[in-house]
């Protein structure tokens, strides 16, 4: 119990590191690279978070090729 404190900072940051990664990957698969689908993500008003993101992109890329679509439109 001596590191919880410290390890539940740690398993956020590498949560997070893991959702980036998947965007990522599959943003690249559809054209676009991670900070640019974040940009035209904001600049459409696209309020989703990377953790939906990254689960869209696991178990369903059509639907994460529908948002990158719209958002790079926009």
């Amino acid at each position: 119990m001596a590191y919880a404190y410290r390890d539940r900072r740690n398993r956020k940051r590498d949560m997070r590191r893991l959702w980036i990664i998947r965007i990522n990957a599959a943003a690249r698969t559809n054209g676009v690279s991670y900070s640019r689908l974040v940009s035209d993500l904001r600049e459409a008003n696209i309020a989703i978070d990377r953790k939906m993101l990254a689960e869209l992109a696991v178990n369903n890329p059509a639907a994460f090729a529908a948002v990158v679509k719209t958002a790079t439109q926009a």
